[in-house]
């Protein structure tokens, strides 16, 4: 696991090459303490910082093969890397190391183009190949490690952050401001684009190809559903056992300690608890609040106790919640108002104190149906089939136009299409005109249902709640959860594995049929059903609370109030905002009138974020640089 950066250009002074990306390596250093390596000729540099976590004297970066032709970054964990190594072995290829970063330089000599899709991990690789003067690289099919690139007047950037990109004189730093609509009604910009504009997103399933200038893109791996309805539920349930356990077996590969985060949920607890057969003092880490109401310690506790594995917690107070937010929009790179990732952060901090890596349950909502959006897709799914659709629409225009009544919204919404009914928990501002009310600029923005509907478009074949399910994993999963659980744990040095975002579980979980994923009143069914037969039933028929946190009601304390108030009023707000119409946002929120926590978030995390980044354009004190 470390951080990796550099750029290629058509030529350059090495000398001075050298020095440039050690400076933006320097500023993600905290993604790899443990060491640094560079390389740099008359084309290309490359730098890496590393954390070391499989062959810990022999591992280290950038990596060469035999004759010194390819030279190779990595940032991730490839756990297949055995059986590569083994077949590679067989085909005449001879190993150096005992690291699964030498897998990508054989690999890539043996395949070529061909190699990521033979890749089971996470990870993001640049490979130089010096006599045909081709970079290539690629990211997992998840999108779990992030992988950020800029092509612009002759300069190619690339990197795990793209706060690296700030110490190349090539760099030019501008807002990307046509996509602030956009980030403040979903809270991140569900495409390759990001807040810094010509920086995209390489994603998912995709690599690329750098030549004389010349970039092309391309995907090497298709997430597609393929349904086998010949299992019983009990079968599909088993599977999922059998599936986990390698994964998690798998997951735990490493020359560290590995540890477990640990929530009340389901997801973790399985985790946890699968981890623990094999290692029975696996340590695990909760975080909460001293607000009891908001807090998981408890049942984590309480589920550790049962099961006999040791509990390490620490609690976070609205002071440490609000110091921390600075520093955490730096290491964000982009603003992100998802108050889940303060929490977060000092989870990873407080783990980093025991081990170097932990396990944690991302992902498995996603692949195995677990939110109750989901089920509100089944609805209508049965919906549609009982009622054709000009009596749907008809029902929908006549509903729209009446009073307010029990089930007047699901006869609104019934009338449309999935794509436009596609309303996470997460859209901030669902309406534009609330939206834009806060706004200097008219932007001309779109409905933010409608920047989702090239994905719907993709999957028109597949039943409502896959669709849904397929959407989340493309845009989701990969711009939101994974971002935040990278950013947080790398800032504290800290690796984090997702095993059931693991490629043999997304095939498992692309076979089970939608009846035993969600229902109209229950989510993840098989795999709840595959989970209550290991784990105390109380814990198994959990309800999801997902780091909640009590900041609707710390923005009603006059401190804090008043801390984002100044804000509110600040030049930042002031050059992109109505201040005076921000700050009825908030006194309504103090006083009662409305809860509005998400929108003032949203607001406030922007203009941290730009205070940092444009007008101080250096890192918070505090940035953990081991």
């Amino acid at each position: 696991m470390c951080g990796i950066t550099g750029f290629a250009t058509r030529s350059q002074d090495a000398a001075q090459a050298k020095k440039i990306v050690k400076g933006m390596a320097d500023l993600i250093a905290y993604r790899g303490p443990d060491g640094e390596g560079y390389y740099v000729d008359g084309q290309v540099a490359l730098g890496h910082r590393r954390l070391s976590i499989i062959d810990l004297e022999g591992g280290k970066q950038p990596m060469f093969n035999e004759d010194g032709s390819l030279v190779v970054i990595f940032n991730g964990e490839i756990y297949n890397f055995m059986e590569l190594r083994a077949e590679l072995e067989a085909a005449g290829h001879q190993f150096a190391t005992h690291s699964d970063t030498e897998v990508l330089l054989h690999g890539y000599e043996q395949w070529g183009k061909a190699l990521p899709a033979r890749l089971r991990g996470m990870f993001t690789f640049v490979l130089w190949d010096t006599a045909n003067k081709t970079l290539f690289g690629a990211r997992d099919i998840f999108g779990i490690k992030p992988f950020y690139y800029y092509n612009q007047n002759g300069v190619f950037l690339f990197g795990s952050e793209i706060k690296s990109f700030l110490a190349h004189p090539g760099f030019k730093k501008e807002l990307n401001e046509e996509r602030l609509p956009e980030y403040l009604s979903i809270e991140y910009i569900p495409n390759e684009e990001t807040m810094f504009k010509n920086v995209f997103k390489l994603p998912g399933a995709h690599s690329f190809t750098w030549q004389a200038g010349n970039l092309e893109i391309e995907r090497y791996y298709d997430i597609k559903y393929h349904i086998d309805e010949s299992k019983t539920q009990d079968e599909w349930e088993q599977q999922i056992t059998d599936a986990f356990a390698e994964s998690v077996a798998a997951h735990q590969i490493a020359d560290v300690e590995v540890g477990c985060f640990l929530s009340s949920g389901v997801d973790s607890s399985f985790v946890v608890n699968e981890v623990a057969k094999g290692t029975p003092h696996v340590k695990s880490f909760s975080v909460g609040y001293s607000e009891e109401q908001y807090s998981e310690l408890p049942y984590a506790q309480a589920f550790s106790k049962e099961i006999g594995v040791p509990n390490i917690s620490n609690k976070v107070d609205a002071d440490q919640f609000f110091e921390a937010n600075q520093l955490i929009q730096w290491y964000l790179d982009e603003p992100m108002p998802n108050p889940a990732e303060v929490p977060l952060y000092f989870l990873a901090q407080n783990a980093r104190k025991s081990v170097k890596v932990v396990l944690s349950g991302e992902g498995a909502d996603e692949l195995f149906g677990g939110y109750p959006m989901y089920c509100q897709a089944v609805h209508f799914m049965d919906y549609e089939k009982k009622l054709p659709a000009p009596l749907r629409k008809a029902a929908g225009a006549v509903a729209a136009k009446l009073p307010e009544f029990k089930g007047k919204h699901f006869l609104v919404r019934g009338a449309q299409q999935p794509w436009q009914r596609y309303m996470r928990a997460n859209y901030v501002f669902a309406d534009p005109a609330d939206r834009d009310q806060y706004l200097k600029k008219d932007y001309h923005s779109k409905r933010p249902e409608e920047y989702f509907k090239p994905y719907f478009d993709k999957v028109q074949n597949l039943d409502e709640p896959t669709q849904l399910q397929w959407v989340d994993i493309h845009t989701w999963v990969l711009y939101d959860i994974l971002l935040k659980a990278d950013r947080m744990s790398m800032a504290n040095s800290l690796e984090l594995r997702v095993p059931f975002l693991d490629r043999h579980m997304l095939e498992l979980a692309l076979s089970i049929p939608q009846r035993y994923r969600s229902g109209k009143e229950q989510t993840k069914i098989a795999l709840r059903g595959a989970a209550f037969k290991q784990l105390p039933a109380s814990v198994a028929n959990r309800k999801k609370l997902g780091f909640p946190v009590p900041l609707n009601d710390w923005l009603r304390q006059d401190k804090y109030y008043a801390m984002v108030r100044e804000k509110f009023t600040g030049p930042v707000a002031e050059q992109f905002f109505d201040t005076a119409a921000l700050c009825r946002l908030l006194d309504d929120h103090k006083n009662g009138k409305a809860k509005n926590m998400t929108k003032i978030w949203s607001f406030y995390s922007f203009i941290l974020w730009y205070e940092l980044y444009f007008v101080n354009e250096s890192a918070p004190a505090g940035v953990y640089n081991r």
